[in-house]
């Protein structure tokens, strides 16, 4: 059986945990001047991928 491909795209985006993935939110990239600090602040970090999204990047990332 040959090798699977990975999604490029999302192998950049999103990094598997113990409990599903992982990613950077949007909005945090450009036009930054215009926004709050707290609408930056909260923007910060790394957020959850929601559950019903996880099957989907498990097709796109088979060996994450």
């Amino acid at each position: 059986m040959p090798k699977l491909k990975s999604n490029r795209g999302a192998a950049k985006r999103f990094r598997a945990t113990a409990n599903g993935y992982k990613h950077r939110g949007t909005a945090r990239n450009h036009i930054l001047t215009k926004k709050s600090t707290k609408r930056k602040r909260q923007l910060r970090g790394v957020i959850g991928v929601d559950k019903v999204d996880c099957p989907a990047i498990d097709r796109m990332l088979p060996y994450a």
